[in-house]
């Protein structure tokens, strides 16, 4: 199956796997080391995918804001 999402920006990927691993530790989720997600639980995957999302949105308010008269 082809990927259908993009990034923007290639050299944002190593920032989003960074992300990734941080959100994935502060929720005590385990992720593989040899980057296969197909053993853990959708919910977990999910979970994190979610928490990355909150923060990414949270970002983007926060430049939004500061660049508002």
């Amino acid at each position: 199956m082809a990927r259908s999402n993009q990034l923007v920006v290639p050299q944002s990927n190593a920032a989003l796997n960074q992300l990734k691993y941080e959100v994935a530790q502060e929720l005590g989720i385990q992720i593989p080391q040899d980057g296969y997600y197909g053993n853990m639980a959708t919910r977990d995957t999910g979970s994190i995918g979610g928490y990355m999302t909150r923060h990414l949105v949270q970002m983007a308010e926060q430049t939004l804001a500061g660049r508002q008269p």
